[in-house]
This record gives structure tokens, C-alpha cells and sequence, in this order.
């Protein structure tokens, strides 16, 4: 039986003392966590923000984990010091990494412990500190503030303000939350932003909350403007009827100055309630997930009766593309109820006429592309093999149209039913590259996800580029996505490991990407999903 999610969890991290690797600043740090539930397989669970010019960061980012009490999950937190925009942290300087298991973290509540490097030995003085919280409550705070007449910090222009939230607990305060920089302006807006209730002040409207004011400064020696408490009553009492203003008052300055009256004044617009559903809830709640197979069938995979070829099936059955449709579908058969998907290939030449298709049904039945189960996809695979030329070119923007045409009527119903995800299995580099971010870009404002597993030993820098984690994938015309809808994994990471691994990885993403469109379109799940 499958280990069941006994709660989710909030991990909070900050560090002391790391190494400092920059020659003229201090280090830039970003903590990644991984995680491991089976052999020597890590995988990346998620990433806080870049603290700049920082030794002691607190990142304001959490790590949301799901917690099975009968599995021993290991986590490794490894930070490092960025000093480029790429995803890949292998040109990156590493500060020290640290392991243990999920459960030691929630048995402790907090945890402080030095950093190692890879060779085991210690990472100068550098510690990491994490502390674990049950999350209880899926409730969040929207936020809309500004600021007037804050002090002016800088020698040469205005200040560069931000806020940071912090919660009492037993230990002190915790940074719940940091907004953005509003550059060179002492009487700044800020984008609505949300905080966790939990991470705000744990459920509890009277537990005080602090917040405080800072110039940025890219060195890392950020100046406060001011400080102010309050509490979440206090905050919605006092926005429903007319902003809440607050003063920022900085204690030095007050000692200093005769006729002190404030650093600024901070008004909360807005400061409203609402619950989050998570993405069991939609699909508790009657969401469908519908899977569609897109196979390359382009000629750089080789003749499929050669052993060197990426369609060549072994006398065991398999090859990359069907251990990729195994890994994926399996996981995600579970949440479509007909469990009936349709499957494409496209760059081959098709009979009766031989004209090379970007979107041919593996059955070639177009008025019924569908398969029953991942066995079928997998059977329709294997007799559409044989029967097609391997051509070119890769083209991936047609089977991302055809895939979001669906999705646009599924968006006319404006119900929370249905979400499509399309995966992509390929060996090579795009040809219609364009033309596919054009596709990505429109399909982000649609209920969809793209998941391309890379085969093979091609060079896949086109797919980092599509996977909008190091930033926002724009069309040719500038036009960014709305969301992130692509996760792109190069299978030859999992070669030797579990079928399950792949899966993980690949499907990281998609609950947070499901969840994220809904509320990006303000729809609740179908029904109330029953509460446990």
C-alpha cells in the first residue's frame, strides 16, 4: 500500500557565519533543498530567493514539504553562492551543505547545525538553522500597502524601501515575509502581495506582528527607516473601512532628534482573508486532470531496427520513450477518470501519402486519438512504429496548439473541472523554436502544463531556456508567460534509478501549476472538497 501524507510541513531556514566567496562583496546565498525517500537518488524539492551581500541570511521564501510518517525522507539543504542568472549550480560556489531526515527536523522543531563541504569537512563556521511548523491552516492574507514621506537614506537619491514581516514566536521574531525593492521613491506602492496566515501569525488574530521598513543597499548593509507593530485584527478592523495608517518609528532616531515625529507613515490598502485551496482540494473537489502523449518521431533518433537507435525496443520491452511513458502516466492515470489519452507523434512521414505530420495520432484515427490507460499508449507506440518514416523537422508548436485548443473550450465552462497535461517525449534541439515559445506563451494563460522529458545525448539548452525557473519565457515579440507551465528533465539523470524518481521529478511542478491557475482565474474546486 502507498504511504499516505500525514501533514504537510513549513520549513523556515536561515544561515551564520557562511563562507565569503566574492572578492569585493560578500557571498549572495540561496539555499536548495533536496530530497531523497529511496537509494542514493536526490532530487531538487525547491529553492529560497538570492539573499545579496549577505553571511547571516534568514530567507524570507519557505519550504512547504509533505510529511509521510512511515517513509524515512532525507533532506540535504546545500547553499550557494550565486553569481549568475543560469539554473544550473554547478558553476556556482558551494558554502556548505547539510543532511538529515524530515522526521528529525519535526521531532526538534528547530534545529541548528554546522555546515559541511563535500569532503565532509567543516564549511569554515558556517551554520544552518531550520525550523519545522505543521501547517494547519491553507488561509492567506492579501496585501496591498504603501508608503509617503519615508526618510531619504541615500547620499545621492532617494531611498530603495522594502518591508519585512516578522511573527512572535517562543524564540523571538521570524521573518515571515519580505516584499519587493521599489527602487529610488519615499513615498512607494508595492505589488498585492500574500502571506500565509500561518506564517503571519499562526492562526492567532491578537499575536503581535512587527513590521519593519529598510532602504536596500547593494551591499548588503541595509539601513532601517522604521518599525511598527500591530496585529491582524487591528490590520482588518482598520482596512475594511479606510486604509490603516501606521507610523514608522526609528528608535536611534527618536533619542537623536528634539521633534521626532516619524520616518514615514505606512498604509495597509488592503489586508483581506481568503482560503487557498490546495491542490488536493480541486482534485477532491472534482478537478480532472487529462493526459495527452507526444512522441518524436524525428530521424536523429536513429532506425528503429538498429540497437543505437532511441526507438530501438529491447528484447526487454524498452527503450527511453517507454520508460518515460511509463514513469509519467502511472502517476498521473490516477487522476483521470476514464483513464482514456489521447497520443501523438510528430516529424514523420505518414502513410497512405507520406507527407511528413507535426501532430498524427499514434492509432491514426483522428476522430478517436485516444488510448485506454498507459498500456494503451504504450501498445499504440509500439504498432505505430513500424509503420512511419523517421523525417523531420522538430516541430513541437502544432501538438501545443492542438493540446490548447482544448483547453480553451474547457476554459469557456469556468468551472475548475478540467486541467491538461501534455507530455513531450524528445531526443533533440527545437526547429521551430519561435514559433514554440509563441505557443508556451499563449497556452500559460490557459488551464495547461507541458512536461518534455529530454532522451538521448543531445544538447537540451532550447529546453532550460522553455522551463521558466530562471525567469519568465517571452515570446519573439516580448510578450512574457502569465505562469511557468514547463518542466523539462533530461532523462539520462535517471537512468539507473527507480521508475518512481523520474516521475517525482518530472511532476514537482505540478500541483503548485494547477493550484497557481485557478486562483490566477479565481476559481474555487468544482465542489467542496469533504473536509478530513
Amino acid at each position: 500500500m502507498a504511504a499516505s501524507c500525514v501533514t504537510k510541513v513549513e520549513l523556515t531556514v536561515s544561515c551564520e557565519n557562511l563562507l565569503d566567496m566574492d572578492v569585493c562583496s560578500k557571498s549572495d546565498p540561496l539555499c536548495v533543498l533536496l530530497m531523497n525517500t529511496s537509494g542514493d537518488q536526490w532530487f531538487e524539492v525547491n529553492r529560497t530567493e538570492r539573499v545579496k551581500n549577505c553571511l547571516n541570511p534568514k530567507f524570507a521564501k519557505k519550504f512547504v514539504v509533505d510529511y509521510y510518517f512511515e517513509v524515512v525522507q532525507k533532506l540535504r539543504f546545500s547553499v550557494y553562492d550565486i553569481d549568475n542568472k543560469t539554473v544550473d549550480l554547478s558553476d556556482d560556489d558551494f558554502l556548505g551543505e547539510f543532511e538529515c531526515s524530515l522526521g528529525q527536523i519535526v521531532s526538534s522543531s528547530k534545529l541548528t547545525r554546522p555546515l559541511v563541504l563535500k569532503n565532509k569537512r567543516p564549511a569554515g563556521k558556517g551554520t544552518i538553522t531550520i525550523s519545522a511548523e505543521e501547517i494547519k491552516d491553507n488561509r492567506v492574507v492579501d496585501f496591498e500597502m504603501q508608503a509617503r514621506k519615508l526618510d531619504k537614506k541615500d547620499f545621492f537619491g532617494k531611498s530603495d524601501p522594502y518591508l519585512e514581516f516578522y511573527r512572535q514566536t517562543e524564540t523571538g521574531w521570524q521573518l515571515a515575509h519580505r516584499t519587493e525593492v521599489v527602487k529610488n521613491n519615499l513615498n512607494p506602492c508595492w505589488r498585492p502581495f500574500k502571506i500565509p496566515l500561518q506564517s503571519l501569525c499562526a492562526g492567532d488574530m491578537e499575536k503581535p506582528i512587527k513590521v519593519e521598513c529598510y532602504d536596500y543597499d547593494n551591499d548588503g548593509s541595509h539601513d532601517l527607516i522604521g518599525i511598527f507593530e500591530t496585529n491582524m485584527k487591528r490590520l482588518q478592523e482598520a482596512s475594511r473601512s479606510a486604509p490603516a495608517e501606521f507610523e514608522c518609528i526609528n528608535s536611534k532616531k527618536k533619542q537623536k532628534k528634539k521633534n521626532y515625529k516619524n520616518s514615514g507613515v505606512v498604509s495597509v490598502k488592503l489586508c483581506q482573508i481568503t482560503r487557498e485551496y490546495t491542490f488536493l482540494d480541486y482534485i477532491m473537489g472534482g478537478c480532472e486532470i487529462n493526459f495527452t502523449v507526444g512522441i518524436d518521431f524525428t530521424g536523429s533518433n536513429g532506425d528503429p531496427r538498429s540497437p543505437d537507435s532511441l526507438h530501438y525496443i529491447s528484447p526487454q520491452g524498452v527503450n527511453e520513450y517507454l520508460s518515460a511513458i511509463w514513469s509519467v502516466g502511472l502517476v498521473v492515470q490516477d487522476y483521470d477518470s476514464d483513464k482514456m489519452f489521447p497520443a501523438f507523434g510528430f516529424g514523420a512521414q505518414i502513410p497512405p501519402s507520406w507527407q511528413v505530420s507535426h501532430e498524427f495520432p499514434l492509432n491514426f484515427n483522428p476522430a478517436n486519438p485516444f488510448c485506454a490507460g498507459v498500456e494503451g499508449v504504450v501498445e499504440a507506440y509500439r504498432m505505430c512504429l513500424p509503420q512511419v518514416n523517421l523525417y523531420g523537422p522538430t516541430n513541437f508548436a502544432p501538438i501545443i496548439n492542438h493540446m490548447a485548443s482544448f483547453a480553451q473550450q474547457a476554459l469557456q465552462q469556468k468551472t475548475a473541472s478540467q486541467y491538461f497535461v501534455l507530455l513531450i517525449i524528445t531526443d533533440g534541439v527545437i526547429t521551430d523554436m519561435d514559433q514554440t515559445r509563441g505557443a508556451i506563451v499563449a497556452a500559460s494563460r490557459l488551464p495547461m502544463s507541458i512536461i518534455i522529458v529530454g532522451v538521448g545525448k543531445a544538447d537540451f539548452t532550447d529546453m532550460e531556456i522553455l522551463d521558466g525557473d530562471d525567469g519568465r519565457l517571452r515570446s519573439i515579440t516580448g510578450e512574457p508567460a502569465v505562469r511557468d507551465i514547463v518542466q523539462f528533465v533530461p532523462f539520462r539523470k535517471f537512468m539507473n534509478a527507480p521508475r518512481e524518481m523520474l516521475a517525482q521529478c518530472v511532476l514537482a511542478e505540478l500541483p503548485q501549476q494547477v493550484t497557481s491557475y485557478f486562483r490566477y482565474i479565481n476559481l474555487s474546486p468544482p465542489h467542496e472538497p469533504k473536509q478530513s
